[in-house]
């Protein structure tokens, strides 16, 4: 009974942590994207082929990763983490190459991880391999959002 007792009281405490922090419950993910949403959110290739023209309202990184590759497995949780920490700032994206094959040949992903570093009103740049965290977030400071003085180097 006594532990029944006391596994309530922790519930409750979790339950009204997240109730008093609206915070707690918004915890930005990575969007999982299919061919559909990737020709609505980032580029509509098939109307427009010639001509990247970028749809979103935001920068973004795209993620093209595979369950088995071992660096893709090592970026992800730091894309989750970069997705949180900068939440309403950029779109963190992932597209699943095995997926999503037609999708991986036309922006060819051939090697894995592959990131495309999507800034707004300019033109994407690709990376292949895995990046540190602190890699990440020189991309994200320095290109996506153009701030001069990285926070990785204040």
């Amino acid at each position: 009974m006594k532990k029944i007792a006391t596994l309530t009281l922790l519930l409750a405490i979790t339950f009204s942590t997240f109730a008093a922090d609206p915070q707690a419950k918004k915890t930005v993910k990575p969007i999982d994207l299919t061919k559909a949403t990737f020709l609505e959110r980032v580029f509509d290739y098939e109307t427009n082929p010639n001509e990247w023209s970028y749809k979103g309202d935001k920068p973004a990184i795209v993620d093209f990763h595979a369950a088995w590759c071992a660096p893709c497995r090592i970026t992800s949780p730091i894309l989750t983490e970069l997705a949180a920490e900068y939440g309403d700032k950029i779109y963190v994206y992932k597209i699943d190459v095995d997926k999503e094959p037609e999708l991986a040949n036309k922006l060819g992903a051939k090697s894995l991880p592959m990131f495309l570093f999507i800034p707004m009103n300019e033109v994407p740049q690709m990376t292949i391999g895995a990046l540190p965290k602190k890699s990440f977030r020189e991309v994200i400071e320095t290109f996506l959002l153009k701030d001069p003085e990285p926070s990785s180097l204040k």
